[in-house]
């Protein structure tokens, strides 16, 4: 029995990959604020199961608590591999780094990089104790390697998740675990973040027009097909390597 731990499911591309678990018969928990019935109802269709947990990522005692039912849950199971997707972010603040307030820039790192670093290192734990073998992915961003104007935030939290990915892949391999843990950018998609960038001024985000010019052009992928892009990289046991950073580009 596999499970597939996906988070942000509620919309975008957390759903379209928790949607591609299930068609392969993985049982997925969802992590997002707002439940996503559609997947429940997918989960039937394909005899697998849905189970969702409501959890604000930007409280790192929620995220504790969340583990620890999610643990209960599915560890009851004789699981064969487990999955975990942080997929959730925020780009919010978007501005010169001068104007965000030290409230919103705590929110953005607790959400983009304390946030999936514990729920990676919970379940490397968890399914240590368990002997079952954990594939893990980030979801980065191009952002990660290159600064731009009025994303002094989002870059450096993808930036600090490209290392984090790097040194959690060192470790295991150091301890010849079974585990893998890999970075992944899916690129730019036809998604509700995308919609919030393009309301952005110039004088937040400089690249704000390059954004609007990728929708009025059709340049945005659709999720669905990124969603089973990275689905596809997770489940391939004998290609996966271990602390790449791979891109969805190179696969579609």
């Amino acid at each position: 029995m596999k499970y597939a731990i996906v988070t942000g499911v509620s919309r975008g591309l957390g759903e379209s990959t928790a949607r591609y678990f299930l068609e392969q018969e993985i049982h997925v928990v969802g992590i997002s604020r707002n439940a996503n019935a559609k997947l429940a109802g997918l989960a039937k269709e394909n005899n697998t199961t849905y189970e969702h947990f409501s959890c604000d990522l930007g409280d790192v005692t929620a995220i504790e608590s969340t583990c620890q039912h999610i643990s209960e849950h599915i560890f009851k199971d004789d699981i064969s591999t487990l999955y975990l997707v942080n997929n959730a972010a925020v780009v919010d603040p978007v501005d010169q780094s001068m104007n965000i307030s030290n409230r919103d820039l705590a929110h953005h790192v607790q959400v983009n990089t304390i946030a999936p670093m514990v729920l990676m290192n919970t379940f490397l734990k968890k399914t240590a104790d368990f002997a079952v073998p954990l594939v893990g992915a980030i979801v980065t961003s191009g952002a990660a390697d290159r600064p731009a104007y009025g994303w002094s935030a989002y870059c450096t939290t993808k930036a600090s998740m490209n290392m984090y990915t790097q040194t959690v892949a060192l470790e295991q391999d150091t301890l010849k675990t079974e585990n893998k843990v890999i970075a992944f950018n899916p690129g730019i998609m036809d998604t509700a973040m995308q919609e919030k960038i393009r309301t952005n001024s110039p004088e937040q985000f400089a690249e704000v027009d390059t954004f609007k010019a990728y929708k009025e052009n059709n340049s945005l992928k659709d999720s669905d097909i990124v969603g089973a892009a990275l689905v596809d990289i997770l489940t391939d046991d004998a290609n996966l390597k271990n602390g790449k950073m791979y891109r969805a580009e190179d696969y579609l």
